[in-house]
């Protein structure tokens, strides 16, 4: 057959397909849906019968048995575990074929922490491109669940190209203070959909310059722990606020200092200049390691309006770790950022609308096992000196020059760079 006959029987379009495991999963999938998430193909996978058809994936699986009798894990990831074990036909069929898989679950429950590694594992030994993009549970879920979380988190690195961790707590704490339980966990299936979102669009869209898989692989495969950020801006220097927004993300658990690989892609209308394109890359290259690599895509679309939207995948750390960052972001003005329900943006599709935002600083590491952070300054405590005799008291002196107020020693509440300022777009 001739080079020519090959190229019009080969199909380059990419199959993705995107797995959601047990309730949070799910929820996530049918977040994806629903906001029209375009090119990818849908599998739930659940314990809990009654949840599972709840779904709108194009595949569910339902992993029940006698035991759980289609109950659910009673939040035991080893019962989880075992039922994905005894159903790992059913998830090796409903994954073949893949290029591209992501797994996606709520981290701390039985299901999505215990059947996950495995599902995981089957897209890998299928040849798939395999990425987790996981939740870790909000606090006031209980210690039990964190703990049980970390330990999933920790099972499921190993079964990935590359892991994608967003911390609950960092999306609770840029919302109003009376947000309900309800939207406080729709906060985490927008999360969930920006993440796996943020990669598929840089495949799926039309670029000037484009991002294809073999890019995507080139940064993403066995790449341990990546990190995801996503910004935009309006106005003047709204590719560099944009770019700044997107590294200093409440979706990132860390800073993307260290990064040897990075996906960057950069969108906005038609008169987006080299200038400003140039100079939003520069700010992600001053964030990360000096030798990274670096694989960039540029969408122009007038659909965009005066928006720009700075994409970033960070992946490649040294000793599979993101680290903390000393970079500190510029006070930036006019900046706009998209509601989170409307960060999808695909093939043409409208930019979200967008709303004024103040400074943000940069994400602090959330529960992740790194170098510390570089405590800020506290206040020492006054040198004790030699005890005198006391002297009979003298009439106050006018010059005060001598005197000293010396603060009382303690250590702050909180430090300053944890309360991140984010714009309204989570709230």
């Amino acid at each position: 057959m001739s080079d020519i006959a090959q190229a019009e029987n080969f199909s380059d379009k990419t199959v993705i397909k995107v797995v959601g495991v047990g309730g949070a999963g799910g929820n996530a999938v049918n977040r994806m849906i629903a906001e029209g998430l375009q090119d990818v193909e849908f599998v739930a996978i659940n314990t809990d019968a009654k949840d599972l058809m709840r779904s709108d994936a194009d595949i569910k699986i339902s992993l029940s048995d006698q035991t759980s009798r289609g109950l659910g894990a009673g939040a035991d990831p080893e019962k989880g575990a075992k039922a994905a074990q005894d159903h790992q036909s059913d998830i090796e069929e409903a994954l073949k074929g893949a290029d591209m898989v992501f797994v996606t679950c709520g981290e701390g429950g039985g299901t999505g922490t215990g059947a996950s590694p495995l599902v995981a594992r089957a897209a890998r030994q299928l040849g798939a491109l395999t990425i987790a993009v996981v939740t870790r549970p909000f606090s006031f879920e209980g210690p039990r669940r964190s703990a049980s979380a970390d330990s999933g988190i920790e099972n499921l690195r190993k079964e990935v190209d590359a892991l994608i961790v967003i911390p609950n707590d960092r999306l609770l704490d840029l919302s109003d203070r009376s947000v309900s339980i309800i939207d406080a966990f729709k906060h985490a299936d927008w999360a969930l959909l920006a993440g796996v979102q943020g990669i598929t669009d840089l495949i799926s869209m039309n670029s000037y310059i484009h991002v294809d898989f073999s890019d995507v692989t080139a940064i993403l495969k066995d790449a341990g722990t990546a990190l995801f950020g996503i910004g935009s801006a309006r106005g003047e220097d709204r590719a560099t606020q944009a770019a700044e927004i997107a590294i200093s993300s409440p979706l990132l658990e860390a800073s993307i200092e260290g990064a040897h690989g990075v996906l960057l892609n950069v969108a906005g209308p038609t008169d987006l200049t080299m200038q400003e394109v140039a100079e939003a890359s520069d700010l992600v290259r001053q964030a990360i390691h000096p030798e990274a690599q670096i694989i960039w895509g540029l969408a122009l679309d007038d659909a965009y309006g005066d928006e720009v939207r700075v994409t970033v995948i960070a992946a490649g750390f040294d000793a599979k770790k993101a680290t903390a960052s000393s970079y500190r972001p510029v006070e930036r003005k006019d900046v706009s950022v998209p509601d989170l329900p409307e960060l999808r943006l695909s093939n043409g599709g409208n930019a979200g609308a967008s709303q004024d935002s103040q400074p943000v600083q940069t994400a602090q590491p959330v529960q992740q096992p790194v170098q510390p952070i570089q405590p800020a300054p506290v206040a020492q405590p006054v040198q004790q000196q030699p005890v005198q005799p006391v002297q009979p008291v003298q009439p106050a002196a006018d010059d005060t020059s001598e005197r000293r107020i010396v603060p009382p020693s303690r250590v702050p509440d909180s430090d300053p760079d944890d309360l991140l300022d984010i714009p309204d777009f989570l709230r």
